[in-house]
């Protein structure tokens, strides 16, 4: 069955929860949402992850990766650009490039921040970097979304952001997750109409 990939890392909570929004919109667009993660990089040499995660989606593979119809990919900013994690994964699609595997691909992408001005428009254009090298057809949300004109915490027309506060807790608003479900919504329906040559 065709699915759109909704590939995330998360290191509180926040951004794993608007992943989980992202994939409601995709199923409620018609396609499965298959949600993975990456596992955290570390500066310790010796250090390894489980093979398994302790909690939360499973870790992504190349597979999952060149096999989707489409691909939302999310991310906790960090000084203004995406996670360390989800980089060192990307880093490592040099071969799904070199076949063209992600080619044509609709993607979006969406971050969790702890202030309203800390690198959320920043940190998805980074995310947009090497998707466009991958020649995916980028889509952001239209301000055909209301939530884009009315929010006061997350939300850029480049895609979904969440205001997560200085703590790191605070809970997605319902205009976030409205967001984060239309952002899933347009995946499904651009992958759909793709993949069926409209």
């Amino acid at each position: 069955m065709d699915y759109v990939l909704v590939l995330y890392y998360s290191r509180y909570g926040a951004t794993a929860e608007m992943a989980r929004q992202v994939a409601r919109g995709v199923e409620q667009g018609g396609l499965e949402a298959r949600l993975r993660t990456v596992p955290s990089v570390s500066a310790d040499h010796e250090s390894t992850a489980p093979a398994v995660p302790e909690a939360g989606a499973p870790y992504a593979t190349f597979d999952d990766l060149g096999d989707c119809v489409g691909l939302a990919l999310g991310s906790p900013t960090r000084f203004g650009n995406m996670a360390a994690a989800l980089k060192y994964f990307l880093d490592g699609t040099s071969g799904l490039w070199m076949k063209g595997a992600l080619a044509g691909k609709p993607a979006g992408v969406f971050t969790s921040t702890s202030s309203i001005h800390g690198g959320q428009e920043t940190t998805l254009l980074s995310m947009m970097l090497p998707l466009m090298h991958h020649g995916m057809l980028i889509t952001g949300l239209p301000y055909s979304e209301p939530e884009l004109l009315q929010t006061r915490e997350g939300g850029t027309p480049y895609g979904p952001s969440h205001l997560a506060g200085r703590d790191s807790k605070l809970p997605l608003t319902t205009q976030e997750k409205n967001l984060c479900q239309a952002l899933g919504r347009r995946l499904a329906w651009i992958g759909s109409a793709l993949r069926n040559g409209g």
